[in-house]
């Protein structure tokens, strides 16, 4: 890992660059394999199942008698973390329900908005490198809560043709039927087109290789909603001379060994921790089984030595990082200058992977830098809000008038006009 101390706020940007991706190629490869799925359907799913996942599927949906004996191939230790996981991202989620609010904006004026669900949604489990069953919880979790008429699960099939038994646990576990043995750029392909299996739905979620990203970019252009956009994993942390270095390097490589692309971030506010941290970082490196992918994304990581704690907040809010941990004295308080971030973990017992799996937080959640403006998903992502008014007819005479002269002034007559046929009657 690279080690810079001290730099100055132009030499950022160039420090904390994110690997960069050849997207126009990427798009291309995407692209056609789009159209292949919107032309050829079903037909084209089995066949490019059969060329990259090397499986020849006759029945793409899973049925229910492999739903049902996901329940017992499971260790039942498993079973239960996984009910935990469910129960707490449960709690969190639901209280972000929302109840309708009618405002009186003036006597005889009332306005309310309501959260309406998104009918038909699609969510995206990835089951190559690692079977992400807690990506299910993630996301049909909020949709089931939303209330979300069809949830469509795709994930790639296993050597055997099977879906790992951990995500169809998960799935059924939390009400999702609809599950399909489709992965990459296909199953984007499928949900946004449909298929004679696989139905249309109206939004996509869920994370997966660049290929996938840019192909959910791809069907964004053509109005199928998107979560968000996307890229490799991140994290950065922050720690002072109350951090211990086995736990911050142990952090740093929880996240590197997502993926050859991802990128971790240490900005110490103490001396003594780069190398303290860089030695742990070679001792657990070691014993990491995924330390090959692992040793790759630590080439486009940075130890950053910051001796002014407001430059370090200032040098975090610009990077914008998908998951940021404060392993400082009184992280409550350092983190009230946090802007821009995905999700937080405060303190030194708070590690990523909790947030990841069970805390209750949701890990879909902005790349990029895209927590400058963008949230993680929430409920929010599942629905959408509709705005109502209802004026009474001394409303109207109180407010029609103003609003005549808004629209005389605008040069629409037609919209003064509505107003006005209604006031001459109410006058009359």
């Amino acid at each position: 890992m690279k080690v810079y101390r001290n730099p100055s706020p132009d030499q950022w940007a160039g420090i904390l660059k994110r690997p960069q991706l050849n997207t126009q190629s990427l798009e291309q490869a995407s692209a056609a394999i789009l159209k292949e799925v919107r032309q050829g359907g079903d037909a084209a799913l089995r066949f490019f199942t059969a060329q990259y996942d090397k499986v020849e599927l006759t029945e793409l949906a899973v049925p229910a008698a492999e739903l049902q004996a996901a329940q017992d191939a499971l260790p039942d230790e498993l079973k239960e973390a996984i009910r935990t996981a469910a129960m707490n991202i449960q709690r969190f989620h639901a209280r972000q329900l929302e109840r309708v609010q009618k405002v009186e904006t003036m006597p005889g004026v009332t306005c309310w908005r309501k959260s309406v669900p998104i009918d038909r949604v699609g969510l995206y489990v990835p089951g190559g490198t690692a079977p992400l069953f807690s990506t299910v919880l993630m996301l049909g979790i909020p949709a089931v809560l939303a209330g979300c008429e069809q949830v469509v699960l795709c994930t790639p099939p296993r050597k055997d043709g099977g879906v790992h038994p951990a995500i169809l646990f998960s799935a059924r576990l939390i009400g999702i039927e609809r599950v399909y043995k489709v992965g990459g750029v296909q199953a984007i392909g499928a949900m946004a087109y449909g298929t004679a299996t696989i139905p249309r739905v109206y939004k996509i979620f869920g994370p997966g290789n660049q290929y996938v990203t840019a192909a959910k970019q791809l069907v964004a252009r053509e109005g199928i909603a998107i979560d968000m956009p996307a890229g490799p994993s991140e994290v950065l942390v922050c720690a002072d001379e109350t951090a211990r270095p086995r736990y911050v390097a142990a952090d740093l490589l929880s996240q590197a060994e997502h993926g050859p692309d991802s990128q971790v971030v240490l900005v110490a506010l103490d001396a003594g921790l780069l190398e303290a941290v860089q030695q742990e970082v070679e001792k657990q490196l070691n014993a990491l089984p995924r330390r090959e992918i692992a040793e790759k994304a630590l080439h486009n990581s940075a130890l950053i030595r910051m001796d002014d704690r407001q430059q370090a907040l200032a040098l975090i809010n610009a990077y914008a990082p998908e998951h940021l941990i404060l392993s400082v004295d009184e992280a409550g308080t350092f983190a009230e200058g946090i802007r821009n971030a995905g999700s937080v973990f405060l303190g030194h017992y708070t590690p990523e992977s909790v947030g990841d799996y069970a805390s209750g937080t949701n890990h879909t959640l902005p790349t990029n830098g895209f927590a400058r403006t963008h949230s993680g998903v929430s409920l929010d992502s599942f629905v959408k809000k509709i705005t109502f008014q209802e004026l009474s007819p001394e409303g109207l005479q109180a407010l029609g008038p103003k609003v005549e002269r808004m629209a005389e002034a605008e040069e629409l007559m037609g919209h003064k006009q509505a107003v006005r046929v209604r006031l001459e009657e109410l006058d009359g």
